[in-house]
Order: structure tokens, then C-alpha cells, then sequence
């Protein structure tokens, strides 16, 4: 055997997520030993029915079919334009046709005049992540990132790739990040001597925390952000995914200064998670070095080109077919393609609210959850210092009750369980956006799964 030697590389840490996946068929098979059905409340997968790809492929065939018409016209033997491209190496900013009515139809949702030249294609908004992160992590400077605490373990993972990184995060209340504490993290950061390019953050729907941020916490932390020149990386997967009505719905960090504004879009929830279609977007002028200026979308575009070079053309014409009607018309709004996916999102929340406030509301002082205004998750958290959701609590869970549950602990950087060894320790992360069934029989299984959550957290915490 070889022992291959690869200096500098380091054994990253394995996620709560991860070690779930891998401990749940032997814990699967102790619960099914005893009789117990599987309940998923972990999971934050997209629903198979929102996923369900027949009526789109049909429409994608028909959108296809459409654009031949157009590109024949002139010449009805011709190779359709979008067919050639479809199967060819296409340019690194993906087609162009796509960008210019995205940046039309997204920009007219959220009241920003985008340009498509600064519309940059990634793998899913975790390869937004990875690219934003690559363009400041440069040999020798020391950086800290900026997020909160708790923040997305996708985040956590790639910010810990870089060994001359550190993450220095920040408590939030019911509001968003308390500004103080990002402040101060900010200055704490440069004394030690780092760069502080961003702040990362998931606004609406934040996962894992289960909440959405007020609009005048979104504006103090901006203003903080323009003080100390710093960008906020906004990461808007479940900005259509929404449950406020349309004029309590927050307006997102891209709409307040899309010049401060790094902005993650992702196709994953109110399209499909398959293709991994996914845009970053900023207004962002950066100074480089000998004093020079450079657009943050050029810079992304230099590093895009080396990491993914061509993003996949037909998965993006694809994508194309969602902003269009059913008569080829572009569409105004993206709203009435969040909808279809929001009927199920939403009567699933009902449920788990419901039933919360059913079987735990007379426990107040005991319990606690999250009524998230976007987004898949509510977080529950035991109070009184009775329970501890550490990993044997989780396989607790599955063995004796069937529940597939996620810890909050793993969520909190290192810094942030440092300022409090307990953080997330009496806390679960609650998915209702995933099961394996679908109508009627979906709503049962969720109805059975939040009734014997209750039981349990009752019977745990010594209520029942």
C-alpha cells in the first residue's frame, strides 16, 4: 500500500447531518424491530410533489418547440440556435437569452433595474458560496468571515476549507443579528489582523435558525456593512418560499443596496434542485490591487471561468421555460410559479404549527418554536435546562419513537460554543417540507409525525 503524502490538507470535521445519514439504517432498523413507523422531520429536501417534473417537461418541450419556430423562420432546415447550443461549449456567463429575462422578471419582483452582464452562473447557490469565498481567500491573508449564530453547516464546511480563515459569528434575537455584537465582531476581527470581506447570512427563512429578519434590522445591519466597508452575502434560496402575505413579505438586502449586496439566487426550491441552476448577482465595485477598481461580478466571472469554465446550456433553457407562460409570453413575476410550490409548503406548516400549539401550548414555559415567516424549518427548543439534544438524545429519537430530527449544536460556529459551550444543546431543527408521501396521505403522515413529536417532547422534558 501507498501512503500518498498531501502537505497542508487537514481532516475537516463531520457534520451532525452526516453522521445522521450514516447511524440512520441501523437506527431505522431498531425502530422498525420494535413495530415503530419512520417519521422525517429532518430532512430539507424539496417535496417530491413540487418536484414532480411531467408537467414541466411538457412545457419544456412546447417553450423548445416555440423558439425552433422563431429560428426557422428564414430558414425551416436550419439547426435551431438553441439546439446547437443546447450540445456545444457555451460561454462561462451561460446563455445569454436566459440572463436578459431573469434579470427582467427577478428584477421586477424585488424592484432592482439588474443587469445581465453581472449575472454569473454557479453550481446551486452552494457553488455561490465556494466562488464568493475564493475570490478573497488569497495566500497569506489572515480572513475572517462574518455569519451568524447559529449559520448554514454548507457555509461552515466551505469557510473551513481555508486554513488561514477563521469564522468569527454573531447571536441573533427574534430580529435578526444584534448589531452590536456585529460591530463589535467586525473591529474584533480587523485588531487580530484580518480581512473582513463579508458578512454571510440567509434572511428569509434562515436555516437553521427558522425565522426571517426584520426590515429594520436588514437596514441597521446595512448601515453598519456601507460603515465598515464590508459586503453582505445574502443567500436567498427561500426568498420565493414564503408565507407572509405579499405586503408584510420583507424586502431582501439586494433591494435595500445591490451595490453592498452579494446576492446567491438558486433555482433549487422554486424550480427544480436537479439541474443546480444558480446565479450570483452584485453591484459591487471592488478595489484591487495597485489601487485599481474592479466590478465583484468581473472578478467572479475570472474565477468562475476556472472553476466551472461552461455551466450546462440546456439546464439553463430549461430554467428559461419557468419565465414564460403558457403562451411563450414572458412572464411579469415569479410569484405565480412560487405559488404552485407554496400551497404545499404552506398547509405543511399549518400542520406542524397546529399541532405544536394543539398538543404544547398549555406548556409555554417549557417549549418553544419558531413560526417561520419563509422557508422550511421552525426551531423547537426545550426550556429549563431538562433536556439535552446532544447525538444519544437524536438516536433516542429514532429508536424509541421513529423520529428523524436535527440538533441545532452543529449549526453554531466554533466561536460561538467557545462563548457558550451549551449553544444549540436544547434545540432541534424541525422540517415540514419533506416526506415520502404525497396528498391525503402526506397530510396524515405529517399530522401522526408532529402528535408523536408532542408525545415525546412531553414524556422527555417530564410533562406527561
Amino acid at each position: 500500500m501507498t501512503n500518498l503524502v498531501a502537505p497542508g490538507v487537514h481532516r475537516q470535521p463531520v457534520s451532525v447531518t452526516r453522521k445522521m445519514s450514516a447511524s440512520l439504517p441501523r437506527l431505522r432498523a431498531i425502530a422498525r424491530e420494535k413495530g415503530l413507523k419512520i417519521h422525517h422531520l429532518g430532512a430539507g429536501y424539496p417535496h417530491p410533489e413540487v418536484t414532480d417534473p411531467r408537467g414541466f417537461l411538457a412545457q419544456e418541450a412546447a417553450y423548445l418547440e416555440h423558439l425552433t419556430a422563431l429560428e426557422r423562420r428564414n430558414d425551416p432546415e436550419a439547426l435551431p440556435e438553441h439546439l446547437r447550443e443546447a450540445f456545444s461549449y457555451g460561454d462561462t456567463l451561460g446563455p445569454a437569452s436566459t440572463r436578459q429575462i431573469f434579470a427582467r422578471v427577478y428584477g421586477n419582483d424585488w424592484g432592482v433595474g439588474m443587469r445581465p452582464d453581472r449575472l454569473v452562473p454557479t453550481v446551486g447557490a452552494t457553488g455561490g458560496i465556494s466562488l464568493v469565498c475564493s475570490l478573497f481567500e488569497h495566500a497569506g491573508t489572515p480572513i475572517a468571515y462574518l455569519t451568524d449564530a447559529p449559520t448554514y453547516a454548507g457555509f461552515m464546511a466551505r469557510a473551513n476549507l481555508c486554513r488561514h480563515a477563521s469564522i468569527y459569528s454573531v447571536e441573533m434575537d427574534e430580529e435578526g443579528p444584534l448589531p452590536d455584537v456585529f460591530e463589535r465582531q467586525i473591529r474584533a476581527a480587523r485588531e487580530a489582523g484580518r480581512l473582513v470581506p463579508f458578512y454571510y447570512t440567509v434572511p428569509d427563512g434562515h436555516n437553521p435558525a427558522g425565522f426571517s429578519f426584520s426590515e429594520a434590522r436588514r437596514r441597521q445591519i446595512l448601515d453598519i456593512a456601507r460603515r465598515e466597508q464590508i459586503l453582505i452575502v445574502e443567500d436567498a434560496p427561500y426568498l420565493y418560499i414564503n408565507f407572509a402575505s405579499p405586503g408584510d413579505r420583507q424586502p431582501p438586502f439586494l433591494s435595500l443596496d445591490p451595490a453592498q449586496t452579494v446576492h446567491l439566487f438558486t433555482g433549487s426550491k422554486i424550480g427544480f434542485p436537479g439541474p443546480r441552476v444558480a446565479y450570483v448577482y452584485s453591484e459591487a465595485e471592488l478595489t484591487i490591487a495597485d489601487g485599481q477598481t474592479a466590478s465583484l461580478a468581473e472578478l467572479a466571472l475570472v474565477q468562475a471561468s476556472a472553476d466551472i469554465l461552461f455551466p450546462n446550456p440546456a439546464a439553463y433553457r430549461g430554467f428559461e421555460t419557468l419565465l414564460h407562460e403558457a403562451d411563450f409570453s414572458e412572464r411579469k413575476s415569479l410569484w405565480p410559479v412560487a405559488e404552485s410550490k407554496l400551497e404545499i409548503y404552506r398547509e405543511n406548516r399549518q400542520i406542524l404549527l397546529d399541532g405544536f400549539e394543539a398538543e404544547l401550548g398549555a406548556h409555554r414555559d417549557r417549549f418553544h418554536w419558531t413560526v417561520p415567516a419563509a422557508g422550511f424549518f421552525s426551531v423547537f427548543t426545550f426550556l429549563g435546562g431538562r433536556v439535552r439534544t446532544d447525538d444519544r438524545f437524536i438516536e433516542q429519537m429514532v429508536a424509541d419513537y421513529g423520529l428523524v430530527v436535527i440538533p441545532m449544536y452543529d449549526f453554531y460556529p466554533p466561536d460561538a460554543r467557545k462563548r457558550n459551550p451549551d449553544a444549540g444543546y436544547d434545540q432541534l431543527r424541525i422540517s415540514f417540507c419533506f416526506s415520502e408521501s404525497a396528498g391525503e396521505e402526506r397530510r396524515r403522515d405529517l399530522t401522526e409525525a408532529v402528535a408523536v413529536f408532542c408525545r415525546a417532547a412531553k414524556r422527555l422534558s417530564g410533562v406527561a
